[in-house]
């Protein structure tokens, strides 16, 4: 039977768990961190290993991979760090959250943030930073609250600060709010704004953050979810980590369910131990659809993944712990909810949001929402994303209002293709993704609606003629 794995979320919903440090303490906060501290630098092959490369080695074994959205090795970006240049290492957390249908950090911010905090600072030392940030939207006023307290909390009891828990390492971490744009969600723009620019993202490369990031120093920026995932990790140990979850898929990854079903929420499952129909339809999840009402479609990975229809079935290849290829046929909701099964399928698990729509929905109207979005977030960088979003957003108003053409599935197509990989950053594929996957799933109800607009519209104007 799938159920909820609580491990990131482990004490945030329990009676009488509180956000303050004295709780936080209570359950073993920070013993994590004070064992760390206790590590001392090892031979291995006659090379001497250091308690950070001890880390660095525990997260790129326990086969973490990044929870913001890209799913990317957390072990393996720390390591492209670098650390020979002479610069100050940053470490930047991520917290802005700006995926429509994403509500997954803020309750750790909320309920849990000195587990944040931990993980931050396991995280600053084995990469030897002394400086860090949050940087969380501006719509999070209460959760930029809680965060100072914390650290507040954490430097009075000698976690943050000067010679930190006796040691001789120094570490502060500042809260920075930005100004609530979704573009500051691309570490690059989020750097940019960080350093008090317009948050054009940067290009890459040669501005990977690892190399030149804040302040043309090297920069790890990791995501609220990622960070508390270090501390587990340095809890437990990579191997017991690393069996949690499916190959390649470790850990557990909170998700977060929207739309039409009976219970929407968040929930921390091992990754890739449910699937999507589960967490959708089972009882211990979103419990179902609304009652007389049938699946339309599925956005899996936040509002720009690309969606899935109700029905759909998907031929994909794998392979197995021997080598061999394994082709598999599977049905939409049979898909496991994990990074690789949602790409070989053709979307994305993203940054874990799943957004459902049942048969109540109408789709143009849908995509036309998500398009008048993106419109409005794109940073105006670059010429395509900023002229085309804004045509999309046009075009789906007018058919929005009844004025809909029978070209107009292509006309969307031909914009969004010329959006699509011609922009710096991945708000190109953010604002083109729903808008192909929409036509291309859902072209009927487009060109129904084109149809039926412009033989209303004909028979009007072949009235007004008459009369």
């Amino acid at each position: 039977m799938p159920k909820e794995h609580r491990l990131v979320l482990k004490h945030a919903d329990e009676a009488g768990y509180t956000n303050d440090i004295k709780c936080y303490l209570k359950y073993g906060g920070y013993k994590t961190l004070k064992k760390v501290f206790r590590l001392k630098p090892k031979k291995a092959g006659g090379v001497v290993v250091t308690p950070q490369e001890t880390i660095r080695s525990e997260v790129l074994a326990s086969g973490l991979r990044g929870r913001g959205g890209a799913g990317f090795s957390c072990g393996l970006k720390w390591n492209f760090v670098n650390r020979k240049s002479g610069k100050p290492i940053y470490l930047i957390c991520n917290a802005d959250e700006s995926e429509p249908g994403t509500f997954k950090d803020r309750q750790i911010i909320h309920k849990d943030p000195h587990q944040l905090i931990e993980g931050m600072i396991l995280s600053c030392y084995a990469n030897d930073v002394k400086l860090a940030y949050i940087y969380i939207r501006g719509e999070f006023p209460e959760g930029a609250r809680i965060l100072n307290r914390a650290i507040d909390e954490a430097k009075g009891k000698g976690f943050l600060g000067r010679g930190i828990c006796g040691t001789r390492y120094d570490l502060e971490i500042h809260v920075h709010r930005g100004a609530g744009a979704y573009i500051c969600g691309e570490e690059t723009g989020l750097i940019e704004s960080l350093e008090g620019k317009r948050p054009y993202p940067r290009i890459k490369p040669p501005y990977f953050p690892a190399a030149l990031g804040l302040y043309m120093c090297p920069t790890i920026v990791n995501n609220v979810e990622t960070l508390c995932n270090v501390r587990n990790v340095m809890e437990i140990g990579a191997d017991a980590y690393a069996a949690l979850g499916t190959a390649g898929n470790t850990g557990t990854r909170i998700v977060s369910l929207s739309g039409n079903v009976k219970r929407p929420g968040y929930y921390e499952i091992e990754v890739g131990k449910a699937t999507l129909g589960e967490l959708i339809f089972h009882k211990n999840f979103g419990q179902g659809l609304r009652d007389g009402r049938k699946l339309r479609a599925i956005i899996p990975g936040g509002s720009s993944s690309k969606v899935f229809r109700a029905g759909e079935k998907f031929d994909i290849k794998s392979k197995d712990k021997w080598g061999e290829v394994v082709e598999q046929k599977l049905d939409l909701l049979d898909i496991p909810y994990d990074f690789d099964t949602l790409m070989k399928c053709g979307s994305m698990s993203g940054s874990s949001a799943i957004i459902v729509l049942d048969d109540s929905v109408d789709i143009v109207e849908s995509l036309g929402n998500l398009s008048d979005f993106y419109a409005h977030e794109s940073c105006g960088q670059c010429t395509p994303c900023r002229e085309g979003s804004l045509w999309m957003a046009k075009a789906l108003k007018r058919m929005r209002s009844g004025q809909a053409r029978k070209g107009d599935a292509d006309y969307l197509e031909h914009i969004a293709h010329n959006i699509q990989g011609r922009t710096i950053c991945a708000f190109g594929e953010a604002c083109a993704w729903p808008v192909l996957s929409f036509v291309d799933k859902f072209r009927d109800d487009f060109e129904k609606r084109g149809a039926e607009d412009e033989a209303r519209l004909a028979k009007r104007d072949g009235e007004a003629t008459t009369k």
